[in-house]
């Protein structure tokens, strides 16, 4: 291995120099200009991104421990693209709330930390870079849930997220050693050629996937989702729903499609199971809540349980469609999250009974979480239609129709609780509503980008074909 194979690393390497530029720039700064770490990191973040979609090389490192192919890389950029927009979106409530206290710089540090993990996790090619990916993007997003230290209810979402995520990590972590027990190796290539359907190995598999479940937030491991959504802030709430979730899904869809796929008579029966539950109760209790940000949680909920049609296919189809709907969530859930920060920082108002009205005094917010909210709902002609769409269609394609009927039903569902705020915002009058304001220009840049995205991917885009022929490269 020689100094040119850390290209393949060139992500990583870029991130953590960001890292450690902020972390100077942080000392260097007088105190009275600390803001400028905020305009800094989105700048330095902007270029990354940027960076990431230039050619690229594929290939391993540490012996197969960590691995980039076309497929890894091209979901590594979806990741920088979500959160460049959660970045534009933070910068207001980061200026107005976190840079007065002097911790700019810390919410930056582990954001990009938990951001590089991820990017670790989803390159493993073993168990041992996976659980450290694994729990370097975990850890910070704890002490990012408890980031507004004057708010009660934001410690308590930091030490629900932690604990949960240490049993979480625990479970995920006895099961990898009985699938090593089985198979004798941690590589993934070589449990791939021994493993069997014995109980041990099961037991392993069944305690490896919870831990990834809780990331996931699937039915039963969702109990933390709602209570640490809405504890914690809303930047925070958002990191957790789209991007944190979005890499535990890829990196399952690839052990699932590959590492275990010989013990794919076992596993699909119980996802089969698990998607129906969480469908129907993501859905079912999104239908009760109040809080936009609870409203939100159980929504993703619901949301996670559709992605796991994807995985019923087992095929090229389901690892093309997964990662299309996931990149369609991104910029849809970050549109209906922007929308929530922009009226909370300005009003502090979180409720849905709050939006009544504000359409009359706020039409282009009002219209981009329509936009957002029929995306997620699944209405043609924006992008959550397709989406959705292919997601089914790849359930059928290997016989699992009433599991897309069931599916159908929920989206019946949702429809109707994502339509009562969107009545709210543009049937109902309020005496007191939300009074007219004008987002600053990183805000209003953020929505622009998600809006672009839920139009041009719905209306015309090539980039399902685009992913379709990436996963033929699915080579781990």
């Amino acid at each position: 291995m020689n100094s040119s194979s850390f290209l393949l690393m060139r992500q990583e390497i870029i991130l953590l120099t960001i890292l450690l530029i902020l972390v100077a720039a942080e000392i260097a700064m007088p105190k009275g200009k600390k803001h400028s770490v905020v305009h800094l990191a989105i700048f330095l973040f902007g270029i990354h991104t940027i960076v990431g979609f230039l050619p690229y090389e594929e290939g391993k490192l540490f012996g197969g421990m960590f691995r980039v192919n076309s497929l890894v890389h091209f979901f590594k950029n979806i990741l920088n693209v979500g959160v460049l927009i959660l970045l534009l979106q933070s910068a207001d409530w980061l200026l107005q709330k976190i840079v007065n206290q002097n911790r700019g710089t810390e919410f930056f540090v582990l954001l990009f930390s938990s951001l590089l993990g991820m990017y670790f996790m989803i390159s493993a090619g073993d168990f041992l870079m996976f659980y450290i990916g694994l729990e370097l993007s975990t850890l910070p997003v704890a002490a990012m849930a408890s980031f507004e230290i004057v708010k009660r209810i934001s410690s308590e979402a930091g030490i629900k997220l932690i604990l949960s995520a240490a049993l979480a990590s625990g479970v995920s972590l006895f099961g990898i050693s009985l699938l090593y027990a089985t198979s004798g190796s941690i590589y993934f290539e070589n449990i791939a050629e021994v493993i069997s359907s014995t109980n041990l190995t099961i037991l392993g598999f069944v305690l490896f996937f919870s831990g990834l479940a809780f990331k996931i937030s699937l039915v039963p491991f969702h109990f933390w989702t709602a209570d640490v959504y809405e504890g914690a802030p809303i930047s925070v709430a958002s990191y957790l729903s789209v991007i944190s979730k979005g890499a535990a899904v890829f990196i399952l869809m690839i052990l699932l499609f590959t590492v275990m796929k010989p013990l794919m008579h076992i596993w699909e029966n119980f996802i089969y199971v698990i998607a129906l539950a969480t469908m129907f109760i993501g859905n079912l209790f999104a239908l009760r809540q109040k809080n936009m940000k609870r409203f939100l949680a159980f929504s993703s909920i619901a949301q996670a349980g559709f992605i796991l049609l994807g995985l019923m296919n087992g095929t090229q189809l389901g690892t093309a469609t997964i990662i299309y709907f996931l990149t369609i969530y991104i910029f849809s859930n970050l549109a209906a999250f922007g929308v929530v920060q922009a009226i909370s920082l300005k009003t502090g108002k979180e409720n849905i009974d709050d939006y009544e009205g504000l359409y009359r005094t706020n039409p282009n917010l009002s219209l981009v979480m329509m936009l957002a909210l029929f995306s997620l709902a699944g209405i043609p002609p924006v992008a959550g239609f397709f989406g959705k769409f292919f997601l089914f269609t790849a359930a059928a394609s290997k016989g699992y129709y009433l599991l897309v009927f069931l599916a159908v039903v929920n989206v019946t569902i949702s429809l109707y609780y994502y339509l009562l705020v969107v009545r709210a915002m543009f049937l109902r009058k309020s005496a007191n509503p939300i009074p007219y304001f004008r987002s600053k220009i990183y805000m209003r840049l953020g929505l622009l980008v998600t809006v672009v995205g839920i139009l041009i991917i719905g209306l015309y885009s090539p980039l399902y074909d685009f992913i379709f022929e990436l996963s033929s490269n699915l080579n781990f």
